[in-house]
């Protein structure tokens, strides 16, 4: 016995000596105790000071979830408390799920990444001819060339009414691609739709299901649903918006695979294991580390640098700031809906991964506090041995700007705006807002290296011609939060924009438009639309832009066409706008949602009693609210399937009864009210 014992002290010795130091620290799991109080400081300060009203983290190491809290409100009306066990909705998270889907059908020789969509999808077609080129890859990379965001009645209030996706492909029919495709990768949600139609049509599953059983139960994941399961909504994280008193209906996204899943974030955390090794080959080696790599270089993008965003099959980024500077690969995907936001970072070679989901703030901002978070982790493991500094460009030192540089000054335009990029003869380059003159207007420095500069060191600016022979504002950016951290980015904002000029008669055609609202009529009547946001389209060109309404190019009587080609994030959800009349009415059409011209639309009855009704196209009623009505109650007698919102003269919702569940309500002064239901509904107004 002494001999053995003393054979195994040798060996134990040796094999000291043959490991490299500081190995077995790093396996061996930590306390995390530094890290659970820095977790449950960062959440307290976005729910007390950053509008966050309620946020929930978890960190998974090793398959074993070691920190996990949530801080802030969740429903006021019964004070019922935060849990683990609270969802969320993970908005476009959930592009992970169907990134995950599809590559498990790629696995079962199901899917061919690089195989035409229609092969899979024989149905989808669009006018424009180049669609036939899209590949599943195309879908899961963003770089289908598609126009962006396709979402009709898909954000409602508490309805899982599937009939936004349900008619995707028909809309789809009559637009065009703004890009080749594999051109360059923008973000893109009507690819991760389509990607979901392919998980269905290959697999012959309902997607819910399809996730259910190939994902969320071999993971053990009870926490997380669709719209189209059983949803428990008092188990729903409460959600709110600053300008209404009172919780919200629940957030239901029915576009699911591209942002309508709910989870936690210790459900998400777990999910994160398929990427980290520890998911017992839910998905083969092959296409988890298909997922991590650099699609993003596969066409147009600025040169390497800091950023959030450098997209991988799904992942917003395969190479995440500021794990990029500790030689140390994160991956990471955020979700949005207009009230709910979630982050998931993950360090596969560590095997961490922390999930952040929040009821108002923002992806971005949940970004940070997970990366901190894994930070706090890593330094606990003894992987990493100090944090670096904050970063920043420095203090610009003004060198003399060759004189060929001013020649890019112009007019550029990004996703719904323009903005004036003037460079004066002292390298002095400075940015504004044509649509909103008041906007304070940044300023740069040029430098030696050939950018432009802020003064605090913050940002850097450089013009690039690409080889598609267009001209690329390129920004580069550390945003540091007070107290949270730093969120870098880089990406080309803007392209300068042409001189347009247009004929007589087509100028002729948008001077009579100039000036007119167009109101939404489209929407189902439980929608988000008519509540977070004005549902109306202005028409205003600007004078200083002469053909062009904002970045869209006027080509003709009723059209504009948005011809931007800008990758990452500032060409998405790009739409052409096309005009129409049909029975004497005028319509505007934009990303499949209609809208109807004012000239259409006539002042509510004044008398006591009056009746409208929804005609059998199923389009909103829209009316002004005459003078002699301001002040007054209008009541209304409610169809079963219909609402109805009231707007001040700024387009704010004063009332939607959706949300409110009053149907009464004192009419603003140059208002507007909206009445929306199924074809057919009925509503009985009275004033008094």
């Amino acid at each position: 016995m002494k001999k053995r014992l003393s054979f195994l002290v040798m060996a134990a010795l040796l094999l000291t000596l043959l490991v490299p130091a500081g190995a077995f620290a790093a396996e061996k799991s930590p306390s995390y105790e530094a890290t659970k109080q820095l977790a449950a400081q960062k959440a307290d300060l976005l729910t007390k000071n950053y509008g966050t009203y309620s946020l929930q983290y978890a960190l998974i190491d090793q398959g074993k979830i070691v920190v996990s809290g949530q801080s802030g409100i969740n429903h006021v009306s019964d004070n019922t408390p935060l849990t683990a066990d609270s969802m969320y909705g993970i908005g476009s998270t959930s592009k992970m799920f169907t990134t995950v889907a599809v590559m498990k059908l790629v696995d079962e020789g199901k899917i061919d990444l690089d195989q035409p969509l229609t092969t899979y999808i024989p149905d989808f077609k669009m006018k424009d001819e180049r669609y036939k080129k899209i590949t599943p890859r195309m879908l899961l990379n963003h770089s289908s060339g598609l126009s962006g965001s396709t979402f009709v009645s898909g954000f409602l209030f508490d309805d899982n009414d599937t009939s936004g996706y349900d008619n995707l492909l028909k809309r789809l029919e009559v637009q065009r691609l703004k890009a080749d495709p594999g051109a360059f990768s923008v973000y893109c949600n009507d690819g991760f739709t389509l990607a979901e139609i392919l998980v269905e049509r290959v697999s012959g599953l309902d997607f819910t299901d399809f996730i259910h059983k190939y994902i969320t139960e071999p993971l053990g994941m009870k926490n997380t649903k669709t719209p189209q399961d059983d949803v428990n909504t008092s188990q729903l994280a409460g959600v709110y918006s600053p300008g209404y008193q009172g919780e919200l209906p629940a957030d239901t996204v029915n576009f699911i695979g591209t942002g309508g899943i709910y989870s936690t974030a210790e459900d998400l955390a777990r999910f994160s294991q398929i990427f980290t090794g520890n998911a017992n080959g839910l998905l083969t080696e092959k296409s988890v580390t298909a997922t991590a790599k650099a699609e993003y270089k596969n066409g147009m993008w600025p040169e390497e640098a800091d950023s959030s965003f450098a997209y991988g099959l799904g992942w917003d980024s395969v190479n995440l700031f500021p794990f990029n500077d500790y030689g140390i690969q994160a991956l990471t995907k955020g979700g949005d809906t207009q009230l709910s936001h979630a982050s998931l970072v993950v360090l596969p070679e560590q095997k961490l991964s922390v999930a952040i989901l929040s009821s108002s703030g923002s992806s971005s901002i949940n970004q940070i506090m997970a990366g901190e978070i894994l930070l706090s982790a890593l330094q606990e493991k003894g992987i990493i041995k100090e944090l670096k500094p904050a970063k920043s460009f420095g203090v610009p030192v003004k060198a003399n700007m060759p004189v060929e540089v001013s020649t890019n000054a112009g007019i550029y335009g990004t996703a719904g705006q323009l903005i004036k990029l003037d460079i004066s003869k002292d390298g002095e380059l400075s940015l504004s807002s044509l649509a909103v003159p008041e906007a304070p207007v940044q300023k740069f420095i040029y430098t030696a290296d050939g950018s432009f500069v802020s003064e605090d060191g913050s940002t850097k600016l450089n013009l690039v011609t690409e080889d598609n022979g267009r001209t690329y504002l390129w920004v580069r950016s550390y945003t540091t939060i007070p107290g949270l951290g730093q969120l870098a980015m880089s990406d080309y904002q803007a392209e300068k924009l042409e001189p347009n000029e247009l004929s007589p008669d087509i100028a002729k055609a948008w001077e009579a438009r100039e000036g007119k609202t167009y109101f939404l009529v489209s929407e189902k009547y439980t929608s988000q639309a008519y509540f977070m946001q004005p549902p109306i389209a202005y028409i205003a060109t600007l004078k200083d832009m002469p053909g062009y309404l904002m970045a869209n190019k006027i080509t003709g009587a009723n059209e504009a066409l948005n011809l931007l080609n800008i990758p990452t994030l500032m060409g998405r959800d790009t739409s052409d706008l096309i005009f129409f009349t049909d029975d004497g009415v005028e319509y505007l059409k934009a990303a499949g949602s209609l809208f109807v011209s004012q000239d259409n639309v006539t002042p509510l009855y004044i008398g006591k009693e009056s009746k409208t009704k929804i005609q059998e196209n199923g389009q909103a009623r829209w009316y002004t609210i005459p003078e002699k009505s301001v002040g007054k109650t209008l009541s209304v007698n409610m169809p079963k399937a219909g609402s109805f919102a009231v707007y001040d003269a700024n387009g704010t919702c004063v009332n939607f009864t959706v949300v409110s569940g009053v149907n009464e309500v004192v009419l603003p002064e140059n208002g507007f009210i909206a009445f929306i239901g199924d074809p057919g509904s009925q509503f009985e107004i009275s004033l008094k």
